[in-house]
């Protein structure tokens, strides 16, 4: 069979030479579609439900977590689910069985949990986490301030607003995540004395405070000729406005929302800080990339909009990278690079040394580049991504292809003698 194929090959060369081209091409094409990154995606498919609900891990546990994980138990290709409860939030983890679309997956379970969410306690928000794996922590930048001027409320302020949306925009960004700083919030802290005095409930503030906090609209009224729109705006814009809020009244007076409580500016309780090379405090945001993406080319695209961003960046602001795995791909690269060149240098001088023949030495030089290339076309046919873990499996057998070009230019030229 072997001594027909090289027969039928030897007579009908220019017939080898194109497929051998088509092949290549088809090959060049299938390495610039394969999802290119440094580390192998090797985690199940899953589908993370967080919630959030301001009770202890016991209620949380009962009246969010049961239930969500009960109505996924008869969902297709389920092979776990598995469930966290703390305070104030909870996550439920739907693993999927191997070979699950993840498009698919996050389908179902939005589907399922559409049942649950009307019998979910009031004030219970759930939504699922975003279309990514677990290895899809690709980049991450901190914003350092060194003109001292800024502080942690306002940089986070602009991550949360600004540069957190600029970046998720970025096409393949499943979502930009924001570490350290801490949120700006109005503080009202009730004098319960003072509630009793009054004789108003803690459940009137919160919906008094509710129903202040927002804008109405009427119709339109013409006028001389001209239209007017009629609009009420209540908006909260600074503590004056919270302060002034009537809660209630009594004997004809009205009683504000600042005889019962003080209101302030304040941080939202935090439970970890981001810290910078041990220079203090900072603000950042982690990028995390869509399912199936090509990590290299997605880095490359937020960093261009970073640049683009940077000359509206606060004065003294600057976003400094801390992680970015861009340079671990082209390391990759470059070393499966290196070692097919160091390869054919080798294996060409050998041949030349020893048989003594130059156009001998042209069959490692081609066949190897060639044999690499055509391993990329079984990978993108799989669905296997380019990655330290399949480069290296390349970078290997690069030494099984050079024996067999030794060994078949050493037998083809003793036969030719």
């Amino acid at each position: 069979m072997i001594r027909k194929l090289i027969e039928f090959s030897a007579h009908n060369r220019w017939f080898v030479i194109i497929i051998v081209v088509a092949a290549v091409a088809y090959a060049t094409y299938a390495v610039r579609s394969i999802p290119l990154d440094a580390i192998p995606d090797l985690s199940d498919t899953q589908v993370i439900i967080y919630s959030r609900w301001d009770r202890s891990p016991d209620i949380i546990e009962d009246q969010v977590t049961y239930p969500i994980i009960s109505s996924l138990l008869g969902a297709p290709r389920i092979k776990d689910i598995r469930g966290l409860s703390d305070y104030g939030f909870s996550y439920v983890y739907v693993i999927f069985t191997d070979g699950t679309d993840l498009y698919w997956a996050r389908s179902r379970v939005l589907e399922y949990l559409s049942t649950i969410q009307g019998s979910l306690p009031e004030g219970v928000t759930t939504e699922i986490g975003p279309d990514a794996t677990g290895v899809g922590w690709v980049y991450q930048y901190v914003l350092v301030d060194k003109s001292g001027t800024h502080g942690a409320a306002d940089l986070r302020a602009y991550q949360d607003w600004t540069l957190k949306y600029a970046l998720q925009s970025v096409p393949g960004v499943a979502e930009v995540a924001t570490v350290g700083g801490f949120e700006k919030q109005y503080q009202v802290t009730v004098d319960p004395n003072r509630l009793s005095a009054y004789g108003i409930s803690i459940t009137e503030i919160i919906g008094a405070v509710r129903r202040n906090n927002n804008e109405g609209g009427g119709r339109l009224i013409e006028w001389s000729g001209k239209e007017y729109m009629v609009r009420v705006k209540g908006y909260i814009r600074e503590l004056d406005d919270l302060r002034n809020i009537v809660v209630g009244e009594k004997e004809g007076t009205p009683i504000l929302l600042g005889h019962v409580a003080s209101v302030a500016l304040g941080p939202q309780m935090r439970r970890g800080i981001a810290d910078f090379n041990g220079l203090g405090e900072v603000t950042g945001g982690i990028v995390v990339i869509r399912h199936g993406e090509n990590a290299l080319n997605v880095i490359e695209r937020v960093k261009e909009r970073i640049r683009e961003l940077e000359p509206s960046l606060p004065r003294g602001v600057e976003i400094v990278p801390v992680y970015d795995r861009s340079e671990l791909i082209r390391r990759a690269i470059d070393t499966l690079t290196g070692e097919l060149i160091v390869e054919m240098i080798i294996v060409s001088l050998m041949i030349i040394f020893f048989l003594r023949h130059f156009p001998s030495a042209m069959v490692p030089i081609l066949t190897i580049p060639v044999a690499v290339l055509l391993a990329f076309i079984p990978m993108y046919l799989a669905g296997i991504s380019s990655n330290i873990m399949s480069l290296a499996g390349i970078a290997i057998s690069i030494g099984v292809l050079v024996d067999g070009a030794i060994v078949e230019v050493e037998n083809a030229y003793k036969k030719i003698e």
